[in-house]
């Protein structure tokens, strides 16, 4: 066991079963908890204090076996059986709805040698369905303490730190599995615990495995098992005759139905995108009208000089530009979170193995699908939970096609600009558009999973099987602070860069060629004839057949950082053009016109910039991602020239046609 001071407990479980939950409330953390497989997909960690003793518990990825299967359940057996001399014991989270699954784990685990308490969790939800569970008999048939909890509302967390802190973590003397009797001789003799060789024997980790098949002992072993588990729950487990069917019943009828729930499901969408635009828009004007004030209040305040125009009109105008999207970013994000909550995102996961199979992808590329709305960084890690290789690489592949968050500043200023106010049947025409965008990423995802899916090889089909949770009622407060901690994550992950945009931006826009002799450098310089002018203009003729100008070209440049930047660099260069009309930045985009008496943001250069961001790969940090995750260069650079080639090729025809 470990030596330090500091106690290390793991928590463990299938996915789904509320650990991240436990793990939340224990540590009072703000991790992202969901009801569907393969939230957690890398070990997380969090402390807690009680009655003087620190204690640190590691969150592990969910998973069914110790043989894995996937990338995140090999996360998961490393750490468990590698690293046994580091931890305390575990504490294994098993849902009163999934119990006989879950024992499965739970018996791998004890017949390890590993100490363990047992938290039945969501036992309330097994009596609903006429189910109960005695958890005086399962204790003793287990050998094992048995807390009993209501993770959600917070219920049995104080009883599992008294377990801890007492140690009440349980080490099996008598082994569930009896090892094959024909295999017996060839296990490791020197190991400490019998079932430790046995596992490392049917993973092929022995010298004596060669000529085994270890899937076949694997299946041996969980259907011995599962006969156990089936004799110990006959004792525990009694079900009344009949019961009202419940509302996750009535609901699924519909919400999984093969044409309504897919209707319901764009349904659900087009709400959230009508109030990303409706709800959203006070806090923005109240945004919009502070940094207004911000920039007025340092321009008349700060001396004269390049300070006060680096302020004034480049840093303020920067980070206003960014920060004003915060409350569209914050309002979709908690849609999506009390969608998760709820258990209806794993029915979408269930609608759309459907239509994804065709494409080479299965029903668990959703997951990072639905992830990349949010960001593509977690949504290419939360591909480990997919077993197949070639799938998994798809996914990757096609993920940063969906709509994320760091699009949805540029999706809004630009469908602001060419899509007017006006609605049909109460949904605005900007909703039906934004709509529209997601829709668009997801349908290039699709298209470019059918084309690549001829292009990688790899053995092997798989199947999407999965357990649909029963409806549960969201944590509105507890995802609201949750969705607050994100937006403020965005606001100080993209604030730190439009800062130093801003003023790189400010620097390349205040000075300028020398006009005479006796100049070093020309400073305080008309925007046209800055350096950030000259370089702007000496890439227009790759860009002006997309139909953008200099500026956008520098904005696009810039947002290879992140997309979002383009938003706060267009802020800043607008801030600097003395010749641009009054009023908001929107409205001088709007109004800003060409040399030859154009508008810069027509309908079709609109469209052009919105096709751009579709399908682009801006984003420094999802590349890094992905090329940690294939560990490939070759998939990692072709990834990057297909986006960027695409969003080139589809801008520039949408413009020749539009305009």
């Amino acid at each position: 066991m470990q030596e330090n001071n500091k106690k290390q407990i793991l928590l463990v479980g299938n996915p789904n079963v509320g650990k991240s939950t436990v793990f939340n409330a224990l540590s009072n953390k703000k991790q992202k908890t969901g009801n569907y497989a393969g939230v957690t997909v890398s070990s997380h960690a969090g402390n807690y204090s009680y009655k003087n003793e620190d204690v640190e518990i590691v969150d592990l990825p969910g998973s069914y076996s110790i043989y894995p299967s996937s990338e995140d359940e090999a996360i998961f057996s490393k750490f468990l059986i590698d690293g046994q001399k580091d931890y305390s014991g575990v504490v294994y989270i098993l849902e009163a709805l999934s119990i006989k699954r879950g024992l499965l784990l739970f018996q791998q685990i004890q017949d390890l040698g590993i100490p363990m308490i047992l938290v039945l969790n969501q036992i309330d939800q097994a009596e609903r369905r006429g189910i109960h569970i005695d958890v005086e008999k399962l204790s003793q048939a287990l050998n094992i303490k048995v807390i009993q909890t209501n993770a959600k509302e917070q219920i049995g967390i104080e009883a599992i730190k008294e377990a801890v802190f007492t140690n009440d973590f349980v080490t099996s003397e008598k082994p569930s599995f009896e090892i094959p009797a024909e295999h017996k001789n060839l296990l490791d003799t020197n190991s400490e615990n019998e079932y430790h060789s046995w596992v490392n024997f049917t993973l092929g980790k022995s010298s004596e495995s060669k000529n085994i098949v270890p899937k076949r002992l694997q299946v041996k072993e969980t259907v011995r098992r599962y006969q156990h588990v089936d004799k110990i729950l006959a004792d525990v487990i009694t079900k009344k005759a009949q019961f009202k069917e419940l509302l996750t019943e009535k609901l699924d009828k519909v919400l999984v139905h093969k044409f309504w729930g897919y209707v319901v499901f764009l349904f659900i969408l087009l709400l959230i995108f009508q109030c990303v635009y409706f709800l959203a828009e006070y806090p923005m004007n109240w945004i919009d009208e502070a940094f207004a004030w911000l920039s007025e209040f340092t321009g008349e305040h700060l001396p004269e000089g390049p300070v006060n125009s680096l302020v004034s009109q480049g840093i303020v105008p920067g980070l206003g530009g960014i920060i004003i999207f915060a409350p569209q970013i914050g309002i979709l994000l908690y849609f999506l979170y009390l969608l998760e909550d709820s258990g209806y995102m794993a029915r979408v996961v269930f609608l759309m193995d459907r239509i994804l199979r065709p494409f080479g992808l299965n029903g668990k590329s959703i997951v990072p699908l639905v992830s990349g709305t949010a960001c593509a960084i977690p949504a290419v890690i939360s591909t480990r939970n997919i077993e197949n290789l070639k799938e998994r690489l798809l996914t990757i592949l096609v993920t940063p096609f969906m709509t994320c968050s760091a699009r949805l500043p540029v999706y809004s200023i630009i469908i602001g600009l060419i899509i007017s106010d006006a609605t049909i049947f109460g949904i605005q025409y900007k909703a039906l558009v934004l709509l529209g965008m997601y829709l668009l990423g997801f349908f290039v995802a699709l298209l470019s999973a059918a084309i690549l899916k001829n292009f990688i090889k790899e053995d092997g089909k798989t199947y999407l099987v999965m357990d649909l949770p029963t409806y549960k009622k969201p944590l509105f407060g507890y995802d609201f602070k949750l969705v607050l901690g994100k937006v403020w994550d965005f606001i100080t992950g993209a604030g730190k860069i439009i800062f130093i945009v801003s003023i790189i931006i400010w620097v390349l826009s205040y000075f300028g060629p020398k006009q005479n002799p006796n100049e070093i450098v020309a400073t305080d310089v008309h925007l046209d004839h800055s350096y950030l002018a000259k370089m702007g203009k000496a890439i227009e003729p790759a860009i002006a057949p997309l139909g953008y100008d200099w500026k956008m070209g520098v904005g696009i440049l810039t947002s290879f950082v992140a997309r979002e930047v383009f938003v706060g660099t267009m802020s800043t260069l607008y801030s600097l053009d003395d010749d641009a009309p009054e009023g908001k930045v929107i409205d001088k985009m709007r109004h800003d016109i060409k040399p030859n008496g154009e508008k810069v943001f027509s309908f079709a250069t609109g469209v052009s910039v919105l096709l751009f961001y579709a399908f682009a790969m801006q984003c420094v940090s999802t590349l890094a991602v992905v090329y940690r995750e294939t560990k490939s260069w070759k998939w990692t650079g072709f990834q990057v020239a297909m986006m960027t080639g695409l969003a080139y090729f589809v801008s520039l025809i949408a413009y020749q046609i539009l305009k």
